[in-house]
């Protein structure tokens, strides 16, 4: 930019609004498990959120399936992931296969692959059926309002993270920009789960950028998924072929376009995929809504005529928030890489964990800000790690370990950098998690790994 292109700003002044133990900025899967985990261990707790409800891109971004989170031998990432399924199971917003269905085999694989529960990762056919949890979007909210309430954390909602407030090195709080103006809240420690690395970047963390495809998801109303499935089984060709049509009109997706809902005759589209957009700036992600909708109701009118069941199909909803995978990635204390989460390598200072993978607790930790905890999707890795660790689970596990540490830090009068992470997988236990302490048989041990 030319200088006629920039104005010059004023410093500007905030109201505080807000004092608290733990600052958690961002309030989606990661956030709420963050906060909740905090509050848990006695700190008092403010969770900001941009939007008007809790869940992120479970729930703004319609993400409505809950995997990566079972090795074909156990469940790895319990805790507040888990109680999110569990309680949302209990309302019918959650459908999870049983214990005895989680193996291969074709009768469970027809049982449950429209639920999105297979290993999307295993090469053999048919693709063994694990935990996985398909729910609705309202009952996340739902949930997470009641849990957040619960425990009692101060949330905020309608606050738009905008600035940083670190001196002498350290973080102290962060401003927002919200409808009654610019406010402050501040706290010992921030953590930062905004998905873009909102906080950190602001308070001068290193980072870099990465991009992957974005999606617009939507609803289907109307659909006989029984029709649909039966199609598929009693024509499998002709099937193929429409199945083919419309990922082509719809310009990608992943094998399954739609998925079932625990609602009836609702189906779940996690399309179209979108690539060349810079989900940092407002043109593209303003050309991604567009564009997005123009390829929603360009597969409508073709499912329509063409695929059996959805001939009375219609938009029910479009997600509010664009699905976003990859944008900044901090370039913390340890950077993982692709090798690290393809070979299982456990670390000392193991603190999450996802399907078969762990996450240190250096991978958390800005270089050059304290005060600072990083946990979700923009955790520090490289991009090829991340877009194989950053399923909404794993991104919970690292919420819930990081609010662990923050309160682990208030309590001990130390810098997050200092709490003792063998402390916080304690914790994290205590609170019903696991936190990938204690490393299963396939692990890959890394040498001097803290």
């Amino acid at each position: 930019m030319t200088a006629i292109d920039r104005i010059e700003e004023g410093p500007g002044s905030a109201r505080i609004v807000a004092r608290s133990d733990v600052v958690v900025v961002g309030g989606g899967p990661a956030g709420q498990s963050a906060a909740i985990a905090a509050r848990r261990e006695g700190a008092s707790v403010t969770l900001v959120e941009r939007y008007p409800y809790l869940g992120g891109l479970a729930s703004g971004g319609m993400v409505l399936v809950l995997d990566d989170m079972h090795n074909g031998d156990e469940v790895t990432v319990q805790g507040v992931c888990m109680e999110m399924i569990e309680r949302m199971a209990r309302v019918g917003a959650a459908v999870y296969p049983p214990p005895e269905d989680r193996r291969q085999g074709w009768d469970v694989y027809r049982k449950w692959a429209r639920w999105g529960a297979f290993d999307f990762r295993a090469q053999s056919k048919p693709q063994p059926i694990v935990m996985a949890a398909a729910f609705d979007p309202d009952g996340w909210k739902r949930i997470s309002n009641e849990m957040i309430a619960e425990v009692g954390v101060n949330l905020r909602l309608h606050s738009w993270f905008s600035k940083a407030i670190v001196r002498d090195g350290r973080i102290r709080g962060v401003v927002c920009e919200t409808k009654a103006g610019r406010e402050a809240i501040m706290g010992d420690v921030v953590i930062d789960t905004t998905g873009d690395l909102d906080v950190a970047a602001a308070a001068g963390a290193a980072f870099n950028e990465g991009k992957y495809i974005v999606t617009t998801v939507f609803r289907l109303g109307g659909v006989d998924t029984e029709a649909a499935e039966r199609f598929r089984e009693e024509d499998p060709e002709t099937y193929a072929k429409v199945d083919r049509a419309a990922k082509r009109v719809m310009g990608g997706s992943w094998d399954f376009w739609w998925l079932k809902t625990p609602l009836p005759g609702i189906v779940w589209c996690n399309c179209p995929h979108m690539t060349g957009f810079d989900a940092l700036t407002v043109e593209d992600l303003t050309r991604a809504d567009f564009e997005g909708r123009k390829r929603i109701y360009a597969l409508v009118d073709y499912v329509r005529e063409h695929m059996p069941g959805f001939e009375k199909a219609v938009v029910v909803d479009v997600a509010p928030q664009v699905g976003v995978r990859t944008t900044r990635l901090l370039e913390g204390e340890y950077v993982v890489s692709k090798d690290d989460v393809m070979d299982r390598v456990w670390f000392a200072d193991t603190v999450a964990r996802g399907r078969d993978y762990y996450t240190p607790y250096r991978s958390m930790l800005p270089k050059e800000v304290d005060g600072l905890i990083v946990a979700g999707r923009h955790y520090s890795a490289t991009e090829g790690a991340q877009k194989m660790s950053r399923e909404i689970p794993p991104c919970m596990s690292m919420g819930q370990s990081a609010g662990v540490a923050a309160a682990l830090a208030v309590s001990g009068g130390l810098s997050p950098k200092r709490v003792d992470p063998a402390a916080i997988c304690a914790r994290v236990r205590a609170q019903g998690g696991d936190p990938g302490d204690r490393p299963s048989a396939n692990a890959k041990i890394m040498e001097n790994a803290a």
